[in-house]
């Protein structure tokens, strides 16, 4: 007679690329569609009962992800390649599923996530790069690169990044942070924001491209950046950059 593998609850780990363009952002939302939701979606359909599911954090509308984590908890009895199949073929083609694989159950996308890894392009170039104009603000006028990784070197480090973010102090335990990364590169017309820390404040790493990319305008001076700073509270001197040149590159664990 044959038999079937018994169905035992499993926590999987998946990652997660998105286009960012046509969602309201990453978390479930009554009024605007967001990733969360449609991989929720897809995984009910595949296990036939309602499912929760966990992102390493939020991304807001428009943001992009290149490897967003989420962990789930699924009854069922299929492999993880059969699941990442699934997903997939029942999620639509600016969302993928890069890959699904049992953890412990203990792990948790958000609460057992060490760091991450933002990118934020910029097209420079005169005219914009059609081919850009989802995945990179396009800013034609000149940037001064050299003050902007001077300005990079003052934020990198531990400090309080409540003048660089927009958190209601009461949605936070801390506004200090650890960035451990800040690089500029520039290849042809594209400069790529490149931030690496313990974790990110609501709109930090656009903030902090905002200040950056006043620095390279010449609109801010870095001593300027740096009492801004020291100030630790957000003010009309920092602008947010646009969301849609930001990627979620990568969660570590």
């Amino acid at each position: 007679m044959k038999t079937t593998s018994a169905l035992i609850e499993r926590r999987y780990k998946l990652t997660v690329a998105y286009d960012g363009t046509a969602y309201g952002g990453w978390q479930r939302q009554s009024n605007q569609a967001s990733v969360q939701e449609l991989i929720e979606g897809a995984l009910a359909k595949l296990v036939g009962q309602p499912v929760s599911l966990h992102g390493s954090g939020r991304t807001d509308a428009g943001v992009h992800a290149r490897a967003q984590v989420a962990s789930v908890a699924l009854t069922t009895s299929h492999p993880p390649l059969t699941i990442l199949r699934a997903l997939n073929a029942n999620l639509p083609a600016d969302v993928r599923v890069t890959g699904v694989r049992g953890v412990a159950e203990k792990f948790h996308a958000r609460f057992s996530a060490t760091g991450k890894e933002y990118r934020y392009q910029i097209d420079t170039g005169i005219v914009a790069d059609p081919f850009l104009r989802r995945y990179a603000w396009h800013h034609p006028r000149p940037l001064d690169v050299r003050a902007m990784r001077r300005a990079a070197k003052l934020i990198v480090g531990r400090h309080d990044f409540s003048a660089l973010s927009a958190n209601p102090m009461r949605e936070i335990d801390t506004p200090v942070r650890h960035v451990t990364k800040l690089t500029i590169t520039q290849r042809g017309n594209l400069l790529t924001v490149t931030a690496r820390a313990d974790g990110f404040l609501y709109k930090m790493v656009r903030s902090i491209v905002g200040a950056l990319v006043k620095v390279g305008e010449g609109r801010m001076t870095v001593e300027e950046l740096r009492a801004v700073m020291a100030g630790k509270k957000r003010t009309a001197l920092v602008e947010t950059a646009p969301a849609h040149g930001l990627f979620l590159w990568r969660v570590f664990y």
